[in-house]
Order: structure tokens, then sequence, then C-alpha cells
């Protein structure tokens, strides 16, 4: 190789390196939430702000869009503010059973934990599926003995104890004995990410419906429902009611009409979310594409989320 075609090339390289935009996006849940109060908000939103600037220095630093967004949820997980881990809502058998799932878009690997009860980060279990088994999804005692044979952190249950949570269940329950339309599905916690390499990862987990049945599951742990990851065109978190999001395929079916239809981030998030609302499906999604623009759209009366690229500004909003 000439001296000339070298330069060239090493030039092109850079170039290609520093155009790379990079970013993340996540989200705190959608659902009603009106009965927040200043105090509420600003807390939430001091928590969602310190996380993502967290986050976003990893992929400053060239660190990975895995590691980025693993970070993100496993704070939420460890804060009583969401629905997810430590914070998740109660079964109607009084009981907690998490979900969580992980994606990367290089290659479409994923990991997938479902029905845990008490392992202490399940995104960061979802990540030991991805990496260390030839599996996508484990779960319940299955997934919970794979934890312990690996060494990650196991709490007791009353780690996960929540009075409002609880009040929140039963106070359901009375309305549900009533009104057997109502349903609660405020919930789910989750990150998507670009980093410098253009490599894009998703993650989700989330406590599940208050007073789902046991063994109820819904979208987050379903890849392509929940989460889902493709380089070179998008990756998406989902929150919402699950059964609707598994139906519709929802995390996937962003980026396939992006891919398929020629369809702008904007415009095939935004549509999903409005083809729900038409149907009934409530809900929201987060997503980020190939050169880190964000769209964030949902049908609910709000939606925790925050966002922060390389080309815009932190952006943290709640309604």
């Amino acid at each position: 190789m000439s001296k000339k075609l070298w330069l060239l090339l090493l030039i092109n390289c850079n170039f290609i390196l520093a155009s790379q935009n990079f970013g993340i996006v996540v989200h705190g849940g959608a659902g009603v939430l009106s009965n927040l109060s200043e105090e509420q908000q600003y807390i939430i939103e001091q928590k969602v702000s310190e996380t993502i600037l967290s986050a976003y220095e990893i992929l400053q630093k060239g660190g990975s869009s895995l590691d980025a967004v693993e970070f993100v949820v496993s704070e939420f997980e460890d804060s009583p503010l969401f629905n997810a881990g430590r914070g998740s809502v109660y079964t109607s058998e009084e009981t907690q059973e998490m979900d969580a799932s992980i994606m990367f878009g290089f290659d479409r690997s994923a990991g997938a934990v479902a029905s845990i009860k008490k392992v202490k980060n399940p995104i960061k279990l979802a990540r030991k599926v991805l990496e260390e088994t030839q599996h996508v999804l484990l779960v319940g005692e299955g997934a919970e003995s794979f934890a312990e044979s690996i060494g990650e952190v196991i709490v007791e249950p009353s780690y996960f104890y929540s009075e409002k949570n609880l009040k929140r269940l039963r106070k359901l329950k009375s309305k549900f004995a009533e009104n057997h339309s109502i349903q609660d599905k405020i919930g789910t916690v989750g990150a998507v990410a670009i980093d410098k390499e253009g490599n894009i990862s998703a993650a989700t987990s989330t406590g599940g419906m208050t007073n789902k049945m046991p063994g109820r599951v819904g979208d987050t742990p379903i890849v392509g429902s929940g989460t889902w990851a493709q380089n070179n065109v998008c990756g998406v978190s989902s929150t919402g009611h699950g059964e609707f999001f598994i139906k519709f395929q929802v995390a996937k079916e962003v980026c396939t009409r992006m891919e398929y239809l020629s369809q702008s981030l904007k415009d095939s998030s935004h549509n999903i979310i409005k083809e729900l609302n038409d149907i009934g499906a409530s809900g929201g999604l987060i997503a980020i594409d190939k050169d880190a623009n964000i769209s964030t759209p949902f049908n609910t009366e709000g939606m925790i989320r925050g966002s922060l690229t390389n080309k815009s500004d932190l952006n943290v909003s709640i309604y």
C-alpha cells in the first residue's frame, strides 16, 4: 500500500469516527402522573438528570452503549421512585415479580429475565444472560439459580417492601371489585444509547402491573416488544400496557418502518403510539437512531423522560 493511499484511508477513518454522533435517552415510565407534588417532580427530575449526566460521561469517554444503558437502568432499579427493582409494584397476592431485558445492536445479541423475586438488579442479570449463556430469556427459579451461581446480588423480599405500593394495590383491589375494567399500568424504566463506535443498545426493566396475576409477563423482557436495538437503524425501549406492546411488537416495529418504509424516527415512533391510542392502548416509548436523533412519544398524561447527545442539550420532562 502506498503512503498516499494509507494517509487517505487514515484521514477517512478519522473523519468517520469524528462525525459519529452519540447520546442517550431514558424513561421512568408512562402513566397517570397528575398526583405528583412539585417536590416529587423535582426529586424525580433531579434523579433522572444526574443519571443521564453520568451515563453520558461513559459515552463521552469512549465507553460502550451497552455499559451506558445498563448503568441507567440499574440506577433506576436501585431507586424507590420507579416501578423497577426496589420500587416494583405488587401482584394480586402481594408479592413482587420483576422483568428486564437488554440488547446490543451490533449483532442483535440479547438477554432477558422474567418473574424473578430476589435479584437486586434484574438488568444486570439480563446482561449476564446475554454474555454468559446461550439463551436469551430465563424465568423464575431457573433465572434466580443462575443469578446465585454467578454471584449476582440476592436480597430478601423485605428489600422491595413499599408501604406506598402496598396501599396502591389495596386501593386498586377495592376499586376493581366494583369495576373490573380498572387497571394500573404505570411503570417501567428504560434507556437507549448510541456510542462513538455507532453501536446502539437498549435496556428495559419493570415490576409490571399493579394487581397483576402472579406469573404474568408483559412486554419488557420480550425482545422486539419492550426492547430492540439495531445498528444503523434505531434502538427502542417501551413503556405501557404490555399486552398490546407484545401483540404489535412495538419496539421492533419502529425500526422496521424506518428500514423498509424509509420513515424518519419521529414519524415511525409517533405513528405507532397514535395507532395504539386508537385501539385504547396506553403507553409510550423512547428511541434513538443512527444519527443520535431522539424521539419520545406517549399517549398518556405523562412520561418521565430525558436525553442528552453531543448535538443537543440535557432535556428532562415529565409532562
